[in-house]
């Protein structure tokens, strides 16, 4: 196994940061990595926020789902799907372009997070550990006022990096699931009731399937975080779901 593909393995989340600085070389080196990554039409549809303010980062912390590590992270970095300033640049040439759609924005979304896995590949070949944070969708109020973001620019996801404590270096990484329960060929191919229990055989403690993934529902799915991430996005995709001409007296 090479040095890529060994890293790929051993990286997990890293919520437990020591004091030791991240290096400006490491960091230009991360953040010009992240943009080396693959871009529907060589178009960075994308925007990276580099959160250096301790006092937003302790916001940042409290709004998503207060998570206190995030204000210790060594760096914090935003990813934000950019569909504004292709529309800037647009109108800087004089063209009136359409308004973006929700398919714009999935493509952003697509590009913004495939530059923050090059992110976090290259901190994990710096020694340097990582943590995706979901929850920056959340709040969309506050989010966005903290950040100053204009309509058409979503936060896909916010990275928080620091060195990892050596409990953090040695916890065991949870297991993934089998190639055969993920990969279907050719089609997608539903999960019958025996293929789905054998899935996770082993990985309910104590509890039997039932109660297990009742628990694990209630937990994630269900949970007030879950509903206010499908709130904020709601708000977030309504500019994108607008139609095209129709005035504020129409809406």
């Amino acid at each position: 196994m090479n040095e890529i593909i060994n890293a790929l393995y051993q990286r997990k989340s890293v919520r437990v940061f020591t004091d030791d600085p991240i290096t400006d070389e490491d960091k230009k080196l991360i953040l010009t990595s992240a943009i080396q990554a693959p871009s529907a039409g060589c178009q960075l549809l994308y925007t990276i926020l580099d959160i250096t303010d301790q006092i937003k980062k302790d916001r940042l912390a409290d709004l998503c789902d207060h998570q206190s590590f995030i204000a210790a992270g060594q760096m914090v970095l935003i990813f934000c799907a950019d569909c504004q300033k292709w529309d800037a640049f647009y109108k800087e040439a004089g063209i009136s372009p359409r308004r973006p759609g929700a398919g714009d924005l999935l493509l952003a979304v697509e590009d913004a997070m495939i530059a923050a896995q090059n992110a976090v590949v290259a901190a994990e070949s710096l020694g340097i550990g990582s943590c995706y944070i979901g929850d920056i969708m959340e709040n969309v109020e506050e989010i966005r006022t903290l950040l100053a973001l204009p309509e058409y620019v979503y936060p896909a996801c916010m990275l928080v990096f620091g060195h990892p404590t050596a409990q953090q270096q040695n916890r065991t990484k949870p297991s993934r699931f089998d190639l055969s329960d993920i990969v279907c060929e050719n089609a997608y191919q539903a999960k019958e009731s025996s293929d789905i229990r054998r899935m996770f055989a082993g990985r309910t403690g104590l509890q039997g399937y039932d109660a297990w993934m009742q628990a694990f529902c209630n937990r994630k799915y269900e949970s007030a975080f879950s509903r206010e991430m499908n709130r904020s996005m709601e708000i977030y995709l309504k500019p994108f779901l607008e139609k095209e001409g129709v005035s504020d007296l129409e809406k």
